[in-house]
């Protein structure tokens, strides 16, 4: 049982904790995974000007930046006992959910590992959501790893309030 694990990664907090969850379960169940980066047109016009600096091979650092998250995500499961492969892939006439759900179908994945936001509301409408783009139209199971939500700010304890004044004689209780 998910034996091939396909993971794709692009960085961000929560394809790391999907990451860690399916290096986890290749773990367990003696799995190998497939570390997937996607370079599509939405993360070329980002990068585009994030990387004026680099001249006309802004492209070449895109694609050599990408080559170093997918290594350092596949020493991160070889630390673990996990067998890793990874893939590069350049994409800019498909959607990034159909270049995922295409190399699932591809390399005969188990399982697809995916990490979400889990925004809701008009976040998710302004924002789109990938994940749910690939859960929508992946042709095998579908495991969502949603970011843990901040802890609730502590409230200050219950006691006299008070308040200084300039000079530091009077308080108020």
């Amino acid at each position: 049982m998910y034996q091939r694990i396909l993971v794709p990664i692009d960085g961000s907090p929560p394809s790391s904790q999907a990451l860690t969850e399916a290096i986890a379960l290749a773990g367990l169940t003696r799995g190998r995974l497939r570390l997937m980066h996607v370079i599509d047109e939405l993360s070329a016009a980002h990068a585009r000007s994030a990387y004026e600096g680099f001249g006309s091979d802004w492209l070449g650092a895109v694609r050599r930046d990408g080559a170093t998250m997918l290594e350092a995500a596949r020493s991160q499961a070889e630390a673990a006992g996990v067998t890793a492969e990874t893939l590069l892939h350049d994409s800019f006439s498909s959607h990034l959910a159909e270049v995922v759900v295409d190399e699932a179908a591809r390399w005969q994945a188990d399982l697809l590992v995916v990490g979400t936001h889990g925004r809701r509301g008009i976040g998710r409408i302004f924002m789109g959501s990938g994940a749910e783009s690939v859960l929508r139209s992946a042709r095998v199971p579908v495991l969502l790893v949603r970011m843990p939500e901040a802890p609730a700010p502590q409230k200050p304890a219950a006691g006299p309030a008070r308040e200084g004044q300039p000079s530091g004689a009077f308080s108020f209780e």
